[in-house]
């Protein structure tokens, strides 16, 4: 064997033991050691670092926010209604150890516990409120509630719970029919009260136009008759003053229009004796002196 092979068998056998010694842990990693699957030390600063080469393995954990969806499930909430829940779960590893010891070196090993802690605290929690409170404004003091259960039990596995939330809260299908169906009949029961409203107060205001027209009508009638008094009034007066200055030309007068209506048809047939007053102004054959 010459010295070459020798200085280069060298040269690789250091190239392999720097490369087994040291390694770089990136600043979105946390890093566990262990020797023969026992854990030795937590490395947390990023950089270059060493271990023991081909004896301890290291053993990368994300130090990043990770998430976790859960599929939708069915809740029952405080009031006896059902609801179908979906949500989601942001959680970091804080301690590598407890979670290498607890669920395993790969981050799949906690989701599925996490599932079961999420799962329980939402029905645990939502099993105490009613509808309402998980649609309104009160629905942050109930997740508030949910995050707070999961993260005590979650600090058991080397992980802190960041948030839950609810990303989706929907009724059984069932259940929306039925409500759709109340909706409609509170709306047409809302609509039948407004038709009603509308109908009494159609009905007062034409009361109310009938009763001032009526009052109107009989008002303009008593103007009517009053003006129609006065005529007649002032007529008699002045067919009075006429008959004062001239009673014969006023007698005259009425016996021509007293002619005249009966004599208007043209068939007119009167049984009356010859010397009858009627005629009296045909036997005159002038007007008598004033």
């Amino acid at each position: 064997m010459t010295r070459l092979s020798i200085f280069i068998g060298a040269v690789f056998v250091a190239i392999v033991l720097v490369a087994s010694t040291l390694f770089t842990v990136q600043q979105t990693q946390q890093v566990l050691i262990t020797q023969f699957g026992q854990p030795i030390r937590v490395i947390r600063e990023p950089g270059l670092h060493y271990k023991v080469p081909f004896i301890q393995t290291v053993i990368p954990f994300d130090r990043r926010l990770l998430d976790y969806d859960m599929a939708g499930e069915e809740v029952i909430l405080g009031d006896q209604r059902r609801l179908i829940v979906d949500s989601f779960t942001r959680f970091r590893i804080t301690d590598p150890l407890v979670f290498f010891q607890t669920a395993g070196a790969a981050e799949t090993g906690i989701r599925g516990r996490l599932g079961s802690i999420v799962s329980s605290a939402l029905r645990r929690v939502l099993g105490n409120e009613p509808l309402l409170a998980v649609l309104s404004a009160d629905r942050t003091r109930v997740m508030t509630g949910i995050r707070r259960q999961v993260n005590e039990e979650a600090r058991r596995f080397g992980i802190e719970v960041e948030d839950v939330r609810i990303r989706r809260a929907d009724l059984p299908e069932e259940n929306t029919q039925a409500i759709l169906a109340r909706m409609q009949s509170e709306r047409e029961r809302v609509a039948r009260e407004a038709r009603a409203e509308g109908a009494e107060v159609a009905a007062r205001v034409r009361a109310g136009a009938d009763r001032e027209r009526t009052v109107i009508l009989a008002e303009a009638q008593a103007q009517s008759d009053v003006l129609r008094g006065q005529g007649e009034q002032e007529s008699i007066r002045v067919f009075a003053d006429a008959f004062q200055r001239d009673p014969q030309f006023y007698q005259f007068y009425r016996t021509m229009q007293a002619y005249r209506e009966a004599f208007s048809d043209g068939d007119t047939r009167l049984v009356l004796s010859p010397d009858s007053e009627f005629f009296r102004f045909f036997r005159e054959s002038s007007p008598a002196p004033r």
